[in-house]
Formats: structure tokens, C-alpha cells, sequence
């Protein structure tokens, strides 16, 4: 008689589906792998990412990939100075019956499991703050009316850094919403080499497979949250973000939302890895993408030519 499985082989083939899913967004984006794979965290996490780059360097593809490798509905929202807010959360219309006229709420974009929020400096910040509630609260409220937003939900925004005309910078209360902040670099000689070869010839777009379920996505996030955290390591973690609200080089700190980020990002990167445990390596890999975004520095050391990562790196 043939053992029933336990639950461990449970979570070891949920790692190797999640493993499966990564490898499947490989075929489309080439190299980029700790981006992928704290973009994977985020999602692992049920998080918020903000991915930064120059122009070109295949972000929107990203995000579309990792929404075609599950199913999860996808939209996209184009982020232009004369964006409205309703155009994102949606609005009410007059909408004809038989019992006569009556306003109807027509979702917008907003309702859907992966909303790419592309070049979202671009609006202003009135419709910046419809996706406060949205990102926090995993709700919309419109007309007096609240509705609650598909599960899982995620933003996954992109801005350029270099393209300062007509933008706006995100607000700190905003930008404190995103658990992760990704920066794409570009890539190697050898890996641009097979970007060329891959997108000139042959079909034009790479087909993947969806390996993934909501349902699975959503078991693996449960799973995330109950992997243990050593005491050293959990007050590690609170440390650094503390420390950044007292080093001379930081005007502003993190807040505690960054200590709960970089604990829960740490966990869902050793589930990652196959492993049921958070590591140093797992706290010291994500400190920066968690508080990049999160830390004002001080003028004396953006005069010294310092970022946020060099800053984060000597907290470390």
C-alpha cells in the first residue's frame, strides 16, 4: 500500500511549482534573476513592488509574465498627467432598466489580481492617492460605497528615474505601501547578446505556461507566514530599521511597517529556496530593497555622492 503524502511533500511540491513559475518568466527575461526572484518574494509576501529602471530594460514584460504564469487577472494602467482618479478606481453611470434610470458602478482596472501601474510618477498626485486605499486596504470606496478588491491583490508600479520631464515624485506615505523597491540594471554583454537573438528571430513573443493557480498562490502566502523567524535574527532586523532613524546620514527613518516588510520578505525568500527557516543571508539580501525607498538622506551625504544602498550596506 502506497504511503499517503505528508505534508511536507506538500510544501516541497509547492516550492517546486513556485521554483517552475520563476523558470517559466526566465524564458521571457533574461538574467535579472535577483530581480525576478524578489519580485517573486513580493508576490510570495502579498506585497507591493515599485520597480525602477531606465527606459527599455523589460519591466512591463516582467509583470505581464508573472501574471501569465498563473492565473491571476492582469491589467494595466498607463500612468499620464491627465489620468483621473475614477479612470483607475472606476465611477458611477446612469444605466438604463425596466424599472427606469439607476447609477451603476463600473469597476475600473484597479479590479484585477495584478495591476501594473506603468511609469507611475507621471500622475498627479490627487490620482496617486486613489491607489493609497487600494495597496493598504485591499479596498475602493466610491459613491459612499466600499467594495473589496479581488484576492490576492498587487501593484506592481514601474518608474524611470532618468525621465524627469512631467513627473511627479511619489509622496513618503505612498511610497512606504511598497514592501519591495526593485532596480533593474541593465544587463551583461553575453546577456544582451541573447535578448538580441531571442526577440529578432523567430516569433515574436515568447509563449510560457501557466503553472500556477490563485488558489496555490494564496496557500503559499499562508505557508510564508508560518515559517519561524529565530529571535536573534527577528531583533536583527528591527535593529537595522531602528538604526536608520538614528545614523547622522539619514534625515528620515523607516517606520515599523519596514520591520514587518523585511521579516516577511525574508520568510517568503527562504520559502523561495526550499528552505523552512529564514537565514542571515535572507535578512542581509532583502535590507536593501526593503528601505531604499523608505530613507531620506541627509544633504551632507547626498553631498558626499552617497545613496541609500551605500547608507543601508554600512548599517548592515
Amino acid at each position: 500500500m502506497q504511503d499517503e503524502p505528508t505534508i511536507d511533500d506538500d510544501v516541497e511540491a509547492l516550492q517546486d511549482k513556485v521554483a517552475t513559475a520563476r523558470e517559466e518568466v526566465g524564458k521571457r527575461i533574461v538574467g535579472q534573476r535577483d530581480v525576478l526572484e524578489q519580485l517573486f518574494v513580493c508576490v510570495l509576501a502579498d506585497g507591493n513592488a515599485l520597480l525602477e529602471s531606465n527606459p527599455g530594460l523589460g519591466k512591463t514584460t516582467m509583470v505581464r509574465t508573472v501574471a501569465e504564469v498563473t492565473d491571476l487577472s492582469f491589467s494595466r494602467v498607463q500612468n499620464t498627467p491627465d489620468l483621473m482618479p475614477s479612470d483607475i478606481t472606476g465611477t458611477e453611470i446612469i444605466r438604463e432598466t425596466e424599472d427606469g434610470r439607476e447609477f451603476v458602478f463600473e469597476k475600473g482596472p484597479i479590479f484585477a489580481n495584478v495591476v501594473l501601474a506603468d511609469e507611475i510618477n507621471r500622475a498627479t498626485p490627487k490620482t496617486q492617492a486613489a491607489l493609497l486605499e487600494a495597496m493598504q486596504e485591499r479596498q475602493v470606496t466610491a459613491g459612499g460605497e466600499t467594495y473589496d478588491l479581488p484576492e490576492p491583490f498587487f501593484v506592481l508600479a514601474t518608474q524611470n528615474p532618468i525621465d524627469q520631464g512631467g513627473t511627479y515624485a511619489l509622496p513618503e506615505a505612498q511610497t512606504d505601501r511598497f514592501m519591495l523597491k526593485l532596480v533593474v540594471d541593465y544587463p551583461e554583454a553575453e546577456e544582451e547578446r541573447d535578448i538580441v537573438d531571442l526577440y529578432t528571430s523567430g516569433s515574436r513573443r515568447v509563449p510560457v505556461e501557466q503553472v500556477l493557480t490563485r488558489d496555490e498562490i494564496r496557500e503559499a502566502q499562508d505557508l510564508v507566514r508560518e515559517i519561524p523567524v529565530a529571535e536573534d535574527l527577528r531583533d536583527r532586523a528591527i535593529e537595522l530599521v531602528r538604526a536608520t532613524r538614528e545614523t547622522e546620514e539619514i534625515e528620515f527613518g523607516a517606520s515599523p511597517r519596514a520591520s514587518m516588510a523585511l521579516v516577511v520578505a525574508s520568510k517568503a525568500r527562504a520559502f523561495l529556496r526550499g528552505r523552512n527557516h529564514v537565514s542571515e543571508d535572507d535578512l542581509e539580501a532583502l535590507a536593501a530593497p526593503v528601505l531604499r525607498h523608505r530613507i531620506i538622506l541627509d544633504f551632507r551625504a547626498e553631498r558626499d555622492g552617497q545613496t541609500p544602498d551605500d547608507v543601508i550596506e554600512s548599517l548592515l
